[in-house]
């Protein structure tokens, strides 16, 4: 890898799986399902499963009570953790060295969502609605505002790439040397608009989803986020590489073939100074459409073949669309330091028209290698494969 080492020095993680980082683990490496057991009334009077948080988001404190969204609540939740990392840093280089990458795809659409329908009963919108929160920067910005940062500060919104994409964003602004550590990540929660539109394009399954499955009928949404402290002071985990390609193949369907998907594995490895074989894990983006889960087949037997381990773990969360890429960072921090395979659970029936592939449907097998790779892949054709390692 080029540049200066980039390391995860503290994170957080919150989703349908638990509140913080030791209870999401403890739930992901058991396959516990309980997270999708929730669900929610949709337009077209479907009740499909969702991965909503199983635990109240508390208020923001006054200070910031300008800032309120159900957004800007989990971007606090994930804060907190963090929160002396960051001020140790901010004392350490100064506020103008500290800097703030986030994704989101919705940000705080879903308080826009109900203002509106008070804007059409009542003819005016409520005095608390405030338009910036929908803003796809609002979570960068209010994590600014929170920590007393004052370094580079912006969002990166590339659908179902974003919180990885940010990752990303984050390490070039250290190895740039623009910044010294950066807090960064994704976060995005459910709303009526991205349930509904899903369901438009026919993606929304009703039944738990079922990736790679010859049963797979479309994704779960569930609530999400994900934050990281980057630096480059020494710690367990390192962002060894990334790759980032844009196939622009369709509006929302992936090429079949995955020709980009591929380039941006290749980038990564190359980025990593790897090879395929290096990688013992490979977390897939594994959304359980039919197009997303054939293309995604494909690009990993040509580049893997039928023995790597993976697994998608969106049968567990939900897919959480913004905070996707950032979550299952995180999941496969977690899976580096146990030396463990978060499980793939699905029905068990294969698909004869993908190529096989080793997916870890049995709880707590064990891997030894230090590489650990995650992909995403997001609406336009926009591909992100990004890799871990145990130091």
């Amino acid at each position: 890898m080029t540049g200066r080492s980039v390391y995860i020095v503290a994170s957080s993680v919150a989703n349908a799986l638990g509140a913080d980082w030791d209870t999401v683990s403890g739930a992901l490496f058991s396959g516990d399902l309980s997270g999708l057991q929730q669900t929610e009334k949709i337009a077209d009077g479907r009740t499909p499963p969702v991965g909503r948080l199983r635990f109240a988001l508390a208020e923001l404190p006054l200070a910031f009570e300008e800032w309120e969204s159900r957004n800007n609540r989990l971007v606090y939740h994930c804060l907190e953790p963090l929160m002396p990392i960051i001020a140790e840093a901010i004392s350490k280089f100064g506020p103008a060295r500290v800097g703030v990458v986030v994704g989101t795809s919705t940000s705080g659409i879903e308080g826009w969502e109900l203002a509106l329908g008070k804007r059409f009963s009542a003819n005016g919108w409520p005095n608390y609605f405030r338009l910036a929160r929908t803003e796809l920067g609002d979570p960068a910005a209010f994590v600014e505002a929170v920590t007393g940062t004052a370094g580079p500060c912006y969002g990166v919104s590339t659908a179902c790439t974003s919180g990885g994409k940010a990752i990303v964003a984050a390490v070039r602004l250290i190895q740039a040397d623009l910044c010294d550590v950066v807090v960064t990540g994704g976060i995005d929660t459910l709303c009526s608009l991205t349930l509904n539109g899903f369901s438009v394009l026919d993606s929304i399954s009703s039944a738990r989803c079922n990736p790679f499955s010859i049963n797979r009928d479309g994704i779960n949404i569930g609530d999400g986020g994900a934050l990281f402290v980057l630096g480059r002071e020494e710690a367990h985990t390192r962002i060894a590489g990334w790759g980032e390609s844009s196939d622009a193949h369709h509006l929302s369907a992936p090429d079949p073939e995955g020709y980009g998907a591929e380039l941006a594995i290749e980038q990564a490895l190359l980025h990593s100074g790897i090879s395929p074989s290096d990688i013992a894990y490979l977390n897939l983006h594994g959304t359980a459409t039919r197009l997303n889960d054939a293309m995604e087949a494909k690009v990993t037997h040509r580049l893997f073949g039928g023995d790597l381990p993976c697994s998608s773990t969106k049968a567990l969360t939900g897919h959480m669309l913004g905070a996707a890429g950032s979550c299952e960072a995180a999941f496969v921090s977690m899976a580096l330091a146990r030396r463990e395979v978060p499980p793939h659970l699905w029905d068990g029936d294969v698909d004869p028209k993908l190529p096989p592939l080793h997916l870890v449907d049995r709880i707590g097998e064990r891997v030894e290698g230090r590489y650990m790779m995650s992909c995403s892949y997001a609406f336009g054709g926009n591909n992100l494969a990004l890799i871990l390692a145990r130091e």
